[in-house]
């Protein structure tokens, strides 16, 4: 948790950076993801859309994450699939565009965050239950079929290791079903020039634990990649869960920016 002698001072800036956050645009963020605010538009954008970016750009901020973008979401409808290394991939993903998650039932019950993830229409699913897998699938059916974007981590969570894990192929169903294109999406947090590996979950770390040890860390790149879409027409569920770990590895593994 004590990076350096500098922590305990990036836990003060950043706590106070992290209160005025909540404090100024919290309550703005919430009340703009209703009806009012998606139905106002503003440069091809919800007002809904605008916020939910600015309040996750701001908590990237908070969190010492300088993000690097290149390219950007599609419009929907569209499945995202990117490689899942932290928390803060979600408000990473967050902050280039708005988009419904489809995360672990726990998240849920994070401090603030799961409360944002339930506002910005995240989709719980409880892991091991096939009620709530169907549950699941339904849902992000009606998603894409309201022209939405639906974001998935198809590693199945957080896992050891620094390297892309194998992507599970059960909800690239959702896409074929939708007639809906993929869209890749690299993650990868960098620092001088390398890998920094220090952003995901430690061994035996809580959420509030790995909260307060980030919050100590120094900054860091936060590298988001949209890579190109393709078509889900004549392909299986596996070739397009192939196709996106491919890309997205190929991408991860290539030269830090």
């Amino acid at each position: 948790m004590w990076t350096d002698f500098l922590t305990p001072v990036r836990w003060l800036y950043r706590g106070v950076l992290l209160l005025l956050l909540c404090v100024v645009a919290l309550a703005p963020t919430v009340i703009l993801q209703g009806r009012f605010g998606q139905s106002r538009r503003w440069r091809g954008r919800s007002w809904a859309e605008w916020s939910l970016m600015t309040f996750s750009g701001g908590a990237c901020r908070v969190f010492g994450l300088r993000p690097k973008v290149d390219g950007r979401p599609m419009p929907g409808p569209v499945l995202i699939v990117a490689n899942h290394i932290a928390w803060l991939d979600i408000e990473l993903l967050h902050a280039a565009g708005a988009m419904s998650f489809v995360g672990k039932a726990e998240i849920a019950r994070w401090p603030l965050l799961g409360f944002l993830a339930a506002r910005g229409g995240t989709i719980f699913h409880q892991r091991g239950s096939h009620d709530s897998a169907t549950g699941v699938a339904g849902a992000m059916t009606a998603k894409l079929g309201e022209s939405g974007r639906v974001a998935i981590f198809p590693e199945g969570g957080i896992l050891p290791g620094e390297d892309i894990k194998r992507f599970h192929a059960r909800l690239f169903k959702v896409a074929i079903e939708a007639d809906c294109p993929v869209q890749p999406v690299m993650i990868r947090y960098t620092r001088k020039g390398e890998r920094d590996p220090g952003t995901t979950f430690l061994r035996g770390e809580s959420f509030v634990t790995n909260t307060i040890r980030l919050m100590g860390r120094p900054a860091c790149d936060a590298e988001l990649k949209f890579l190109a879409p393709y078509e889900t027409k004549r392909r299986s569920r596996r070739e397009l869960a192939a196709i996106a770990e491919n890309e997205i590895r190929t991408a991860y593994e290539g030269p830090v920016r």
